[in-house]
Order: C-alpha cells, then sequence, then structure tokens
C-alpha cells in the first residue's frame, strides 16, 4: 500500500488537535462537580445530545465492521440496527420522564428503586463487562486499521489514541464529550458519503452496475427468512434487535445518562428521536460501502491482495484508491468514530462506578470526593480497555461485529427483561426477581459452556459437552433467551413470594393515568 501523503497527516492531525482544544475549553469552563462532570448541569440543547447519541452508537465498529459484513455478506446484521426506531417509538415518551425523575446520575438507580440493589448492582455489573469488551474492540480495530495504513506498530497506536481519549475524558467531563461527539458526528458522516460516492461511480456503469454484481452474488438483502433459530436469520437478528433497542435505550449508561443532560423531557425524547434517525441511516450507509466493495473489485476495477480480511477491506480500499486529501478527510472520520464512542463509554463507566459503588460503599463521601472517584476510574478504565486491546492484537480479531453481538448477547444477561418487569408490572417484588436473576446466570452458563468448543477440526468439543442436551441455537439468541428466563421465572415467583406491590410511580401506569387526565 503507498504511503500517505504529507496532506493527509496534516489534515489528521488537525483533527486531532480540535478535538483536544475543544475538550480543554471545556476543561477551563470548571467541571468541579459530579453534576457538573456526568451531567453537563441538564443545559444541552437536544439537537446536539441527538447528534451525540448518533456518535455514541456510531463507532469504529460501524466504520470497519459493517462493511466488512456488507463485503463478505449481505445485510442480515444491519437488520439489529432496523428494529431500533420500531422499539424506541413505542417506549421512548415513558422511559425519559421516569429517568429524569427518578434517578441522579447512574441508570441502575431505577431498578435498585424497583428491585432492590442486587438488580443494581447485576445490571450495572453487566453494563461494565459488555462495555470493556466494546472498548477494547473498538481500540483494535482503529489500530489495525490506522497501522496498516500508516505502517505505524498496531500496539502503538492503541496507546497513543487511547492516551488521547483518556486525557480528553478526564478534563473535559459530559459537555467536552457531547461536543466532541456533535463535531465527530459530522466529520464521519461526510467521510462515509464521500467513500461511498467514489466507490459508486469508480465502477464502469456506475450504481446500476455495482447493484447488479451485488445482487447476482447474494449481497443484497436481509435473509435467509427461515423460521430458524439454530443458524443467523432475519428473525433471529430482529427478535434480537428487539431486546437490543430495549436494553440501549432503557438500561445502558451510556444513553441514559444523555437524558440527564436535556434541559427537559420534551427536550430529551427529542434528542433520542434525533439520535436513533440518524443512527440507522449512518449504519445502512457503512453496510452499503461493504457491498460497494464487493462490486468495485468484483467489476475488475482493482484487484484485492490475498489474504485481506473483510475488516482490512474498507482500510485497503482508502489508502490505495482515494485521492490524496481525502484519504486524510475519511481517516479523520474512522478515528472520529472511535474517539466519540470511546469518550462517551470512559465518561459512563465513571459515572456508574460513582453512583453504583461508591456511593454505597461510602454513602457519606462529599461530591469532591466522589468526582476525584470518578476521575480515577476513567483512568483506569481507559487503561483497562486498552490491555483488552493489546490481548486482541496477540490473539486476533477477525469477525469483530459477530465478536461484539456475541459478547452483547452473553453480557446483556436479561437485563431488558428485569427493566421490562419494572416497567410493565407492580406484581414482580425482589424477592422474585431476584430468583429470575439466578436461574438467568444458570442459563447463560449453561448456554454459553456447551455451545463454546475449544480445540481444532476433529478435535474441537463444547467445554462442556452434555451431548444432545447441548446448547443448539444461535448465539445471538441467547440475548433473548436470557431476558424471557428472567421475565417468566420472577414473574411466576412473584406469586410465591410475599412483598408489597411496587410503587406504581416507576412503572407505565403512573404515565398511562397522567395521559388520560391530561386528554
Amino acid at each position: 500500500m503507498k504511503a500517505l501523503h504529507v496532506v493527509d497527516y496534516i489534515i489528521i492531525i488537525m483533527s486531532l488537535v480540535m478535538t483536544i482544544g475543544v475538550g480543554a475549553y471545556f476543561a477551563k469552563k470548571g467541571q468541579k462537580s459530579t453534576s457538573k462532570f456526568f451531567a453537563a448541569e441538564g443545559k444541552i440543547p437536544a439537537w446536539a445530545i441527538g447528534m451525540s447519541i448518533m456518535a455514541t452508537l456510531v463507532s469504529s465498529i460501524t466504520f470497519l465492521a459493517y462493511p466488512g459484513e456488507g463485503f463478505t455478506s449481505n445485510w442480515i446484521l444491519l437488520v439489529q440496527g432496523l428494529m431500533v426506531p420500531v422499539v424506541l417509538l413505542l417506549l421512548i415518551w415513558v422511559i425519559v420522564p421516569i429517568y429524569r425523575r427518578v434517578i441522579g446520575l447512574s441508570a441502575y438507580e431505577y431498578f435498585e428503586r424497583r428491585f432492590g440493589y442486587f438488580s443494581r448492582f447485576y445490571s450495572s455489573l453487566g453494563f461494565v463487562l459488555s462495555h470493556f469488551s466494546k472498548m477494547g474492540t473498538v481500540f483494535y480495530l482503529l489500530a489495525l486499521a490506522l497501522s496498516g495504513m500508516t505502517g505505524v506498530d498496531t500496539l502503538t497506536v492503541i496507546w497513543i489514541v487511547g492516551a488521547i481519549v483518556i486525557i480528553i475524558t478526564l478534563i473535559g467531563g459530559i459537555e467536552a464529550v457531547i461536543w466532541i461527539d456533535v463535531i465527530q458526528g459530522f466529520i464521519l458522516i461526510v467521510g462515509g458519503v464521500v467513500s461511498l460516492c467514489i466507490l459508486l461511480f469508480s465502477v464502469q456503469g456506475g450504481p446500476p452496475e455495482v447493484w447488479r454484481i451485488a445482487q447476482e452474488n447474494g449481497h443484497i438483502g436481509f435473509g435467509p427468512f427461515d423460521w430458524n433459530f439454530v443458524k443467523l436469520t432475519f428473525w433471529v437478528m430482529a427478535i434480537n434487535g428487539i431486546f437490543y433497542a430495549i436494553q440501549k435505550y432503557g438500561t445502558d449508561q451510556t444513553i441514559v445518562q444523555r437524558y440527564l443532560t436535556a434541559k427537559s423531557d420534551k427536550a430529551a425524547i427529542k434528542a433520542s428521536l434525533i439520535g436513533v434517525l440518524l443512527s440507522v441511516p449512518v449504519w445502512a450507509l457503512f453496510m452499503f460501502i461493504g457491498t460497494a466493495l464487493f462490486s468495485f473489485y468484483h467489476s475488475g476495477v482493482a484487484v484485492l491482495p490475498e489474504g485481506i480480511t473483510g475488516d482490512e477491506v474498507f482500510p485497503y480500499f482508502i489508502i490505495t484508491e482515494l485521492p490524496i486529501g481525502v484519504i486524510g478527510v475519511v481517516l479523520s472520520a474512522l478515528i472520529a468514530a472511535a474517539v466519540s464512542s470511546l469518550i462517551s463509554d470512559v465518561n459512563c463507566l465513571g459515572a456508574v462506578i460513582v453512583g453504583d459503588y461508591y456511593s454505597k460503599i461510602r454513602p457519606e463521601a462529599s461530591d469532591a470526593a466522589k468526582l476525584k472517584i470518578g476521575k480515577i476510574t476513567i483512568v483506569i478504565s481507559g487503561v483497562a480497555a486498552l490491555f483488552i486491546a493489546t490481548f486482541y492484537v496477540y490473539m486476533g480479531g477477525e469477525g469483530a461485529l459477530g465478536i461484539i453481538f456475541t459478547l452483547y448477547a452473553i453480557f446483556s444477561g436479561g437485563i431488558a427483561g428485569i427493566f421490562l418487569l419494572g416497567l410493565l408490572t407492580k406484581r414482580v417484588n425482589n424477592k422474585a426477581l431476584n430468583i429470575g436473576i439466578v436461574f438467568c446466570i444458570v442459563f447463560t452458563a449453561y448456554a454459553v459452556l456447551t455451545s463454546t468448543k475449544v480445540g481444532s477440526g476433529e478435535n474441537a468439543h463444547p467445554i462442556l459437552d452434555m451431548g444432545k442436551w447441548n446448547y443448539g441455537h444461535h448465539k445471538f439468541m441467547l440475548g433473548v433467551y436470557s431476558h424471557f428466563v428472567v421475565m417468566i421465572i420472577a414473574y411466576i415467583a412473584s406469586f410465591f413470594t410475599k412483598e408489597k406491590m411496587a410503587d406504581e410511580e416507576l412503572t407505565i401506569y403512573s404515565w398511562m393515568k397522567k395521559q388520560k387526565k391530561s386528554k
């Protein structure tokens, strides 16, 4: 691959300097309270929060792994994202007012108010584990791409970008995170649109020929549509996407924390709708870039070297086919996608540790002490994610999007099910839910141990082999079944446990009554 031109390096460096400058600007404004550092004192406009939500949901996983999937397969993994607006339009009107009224910092305060501390601990731990795995993958994918395009060692890229992420988050707080997301979001969209336009019009015959080649080779569509949960099908991704949306917008700290930065309930709802209505087209854009890449390299315009994997095709195209200057813009967009997602994750991990753990251990701690612990957590969590990325370098990380979806399914551990029980029922109580969680943990362990194989070739076997009783469905469905296990077991158990009914203010029924009165 050709070396980057000095113009491209200048564009990339300017983008990074601008990012650091935004962090420094908000550091000067003073980030001396947890309310300011983690919630911006509720003063961010709705459009900026919406843009931030989009930039948080769209990371280097989208920038690299979606084109990788579009290149090697069809659009089936996009189905999960397409389900988000369907679910959001049904739930967001209820979720936002409850959270803004009930919680102070962490999304998981709602779980404790509704079901006790164990549910709060369990759900926040699931968030921490899933986001550590995600952050490590984001760092790895970004470093892999930049290393291949610049010649800089992968580990060097990981730790340089990691240092920038930690410093920005540490000095600027959530205000810096959101406004950096706004800037990076625009860069991301421009980079994607420019790349797709060049791809579409580089093939002789233009967009119709790109579509024809992709369609003839099975790269257009969302199938297979078999009602089959053993292999990857449309229905596996659609059902998984419903619970992904519930968990992301109902229980994920990176999104819920942004509800608190809005000026009002109405503004927070508007921001959420803006975020998802921007995210879906961007996910689709990068998936179709992968489809166009397939047509580009199968039309005879250019030839891929042997050994290039799906996740590496887009970076190879960027460095070999794009003109000087455009390469710098697209690489800036790639870095922007990763940085936006990572600074959000690191800031939110700090909020969770302070809100769900430190405040419980030291309830008498001053706000200054809590802020200090939050900043220490940012450093520790950032460094820990860098070590996970380093592990990926030595172990390999091919098929990153599939890895992320699988880990998300495992670590989700019934959290969306807990949320739905809290929102939709008054009957289920603390004891009943705890029984449901225990069953969920046992089921998840069984499914993972009996479906995860060790060894290779003919010697490959499950970690725990139970023969015909092994978990046989697709691993993505684990993120669905775990929620049903919690809901069904907890609801049944509620008939055998004696506790008072839940506070109606914590359920959908309070919202429904208010709607009737307003009419």
